[in-house]
């Protein structure tokens, strides 16, 4: 069962005892926000980031989900995703297509990958035109805050190291303001060429949901969560620079992923 807590403003953290109740969790948050989206603006608009977010998303793909979603309504795009082929084992839109896509009823004319013919600079490029014609037609939202596109639900994992989508710690993209997709060419982990949403699109999103599991996470969730970090540059820790402006960001981690958290750090939130 999850413990609840609230780290930060418009947050909240759901701890759980397994990855089994992790994903259940999971998939009935996303199906509720799909639920409502699809009935306050007639779709669902979702950005998919890789690692082990896709095995995490399976139960999706099961009753009752896989018959009560309206998976019609679905609008399917990456926040990040490695410059390689469709079909390389390092791509983003491969690993979700062979564990998810391919076991739902999504529209493939509602799945936007990147160009992988191209450049980097090209993919990303053409990616952002491709989020701005939704933007103009109104399948994606709006902030009003800052004009960038307003994503029902943005998903993301974290790294061991509080990296998210390919925003890395210290990495020049993370003060990358104009853009809405940027690319990278030096990623600390392979492959190096990326493409990624920057952190105002990231932090424009209706909803986003952060994902970390493991020991190896533990430090990262407690550095990305806990309020007292004693003087930590921000740009150290990319998780720690997701905070909606003006959606809910919400933590599903394991045990292990919070550890530190709970181990008696009165500045953490209390894991029960």
């Amino acid at each position: 069962m999850a413990a609840s807590g609230e780290p930060k403003k418009k947050s909240e953290l759901r701890v759980f005892e397994s990855l089994d109740e992790l994903a259940t969790d999971l998939a009935e948050y996303i199906a509720q926000l799909s639920e409502i989206s699809v009935k306050e603006r007639g779709c669902f608009t979702i950005a998919l980031s890789g690692g082990s977010l896709i095995s995490l998303m399976g139960k999706l793909c099961e009753a009752p989900y896989n018959k009560t979603v309206d998976w019609t309504k679905w609008y399917v795009f990456w926040a990040d995703e490695r410059a390689v082929a469709k079909n390389h084992v390092d791509s983003n839109y491969k690993q979700t297509k062979d564990g998810f896509l391919s076991k739902v009823s999504i529209l493939n004319s509602h799945v936007y990958s990147i160009n992988d013919n191209v450049t980097v600079e090209d993919a990303a490029g053409e990616y952002e035109f491709a989020i701005r014609q939704m933007v103009k037609i109104r399948i994606i939202g709006v902030s009003e805050i800052n004009d960038c596109p307003k994503f029902d639900l943005i998903l993301l994992s974290m790294g061991p190291d509080g990296h998210v989508a390919s925003l890395f710690p210290q990495h020049p993209a993370l003060e990358q303001k104009e853009e809405w997709v940027t690319y990278i060419t030096n990623s600390p982990k392979p492959p190096p060429e990326r493409i990624t949403f920057t952190l105002p699109v990231i932090n424009s999103a209706s909803n986003v949901a952060l994902v970390a599991t493991g020991e190896d996470k533990a430090m990262a969730v407690h550095l990305a969560i806990a309020d007292a970090t004693d003087g930590l540059d921000a740009s150290s820790s990319p998780a720690r620079m997701i905070q909606p402006t003006d959606g809910k960001l919400v933590w599903f981690i394991d045990k292990p992923a919070a550890s530190v958290l709970d181990a008696g750090n009165s500045d953490s939130p209390r894991v029960e």
